[in-house]
């Protein structure tokens, strides 16, 4: 009975040490990563969250500004599409009449995230073009119009929504608190572009 129970705890051991949580800990980021990111949030206009939402990729961040870049799209990416699930959600808090203008900030919510992936897909062709002049600055200007866009469809969604008192009380705090996150990380990946852009 011993030699069974002493295989089983060995066993489970080596998947403990192998688990990703056990990995994440043994790879936890280093100060100065975490030091870098602070310094590159300063840059926005929502430092706190920008620390708070790249914090937790310093480990592959490092002190990389493309990293950085591209993480802080990835970041407003996931928060435009997330927003938009939980939103899309929720119709059955939304009050009589209500509906056209939760359908016009669905598709505005739609058209951010277009515009933030084709934002992304543009940060590759940047790091291809450097060097190139005429091609660098087309790859910039596109990332800088793309992203004020998806900034401004998203403003526009909170305060129409607001505006048109479209849904029930707590469930437009629950909203509006969203949509105002989606838009702050883009107004700050928005900002780190504008600062680093040309070091991709």
């Amino acid at each position: 009975m011993a030699k069974p129970l002493i295989l089983l705890l060995a066993a489970l051991s080596i998947l403990y040490t192998a688990s990703p949580a056990n990995a994440a800990t043994t790879s936890s980021p280093s100060s100065s990563a975490i030091d870098f990111i602070e310094a590159s949030c300063s840059a926005t206009l929502y430092p706190a969250l920008c620390v708070q939402s790249l914090s937790r990729y310093a480990t592959s961040i490092q002190r990389n500004r493309s990293q950085l870049i591209q993480t802080a799209f990835s970041v407003s990416l996931d928060e435009a599409q997330s927003t938009k699930t939980i939103f899309a959600n929720k119709l059955n808090g939304v009050k009589p009449g209500g509906m056209a203008v939760v359908k016009d900030c669905l598709e505005q919510i739609d058209d951010a995230v277009d515009q933030l992936r084709e934002s992304i897909e543009e940060l590759k062709n940047i790091g291809q073009a450097k060097g190139v002049g005429q091609d660098l600055e087309f790859h910039i200007s596109n990332v800088q119009t793309w992203t004020s866009a998806a900034l401004t469809d998203l403003s526009t969604c909170t305060d129409a929504v607001v505006a048109g008192e479209a849904l029930d009380g707590g469930l437009e705090t629950s909203v509006r608190a969203r949509m105002d996150g989606a838009a702050r990380v883009t107004s700050n990946a928005l900002a780190l572009f504008n600062r680093f852009g040309t070091e991709l």
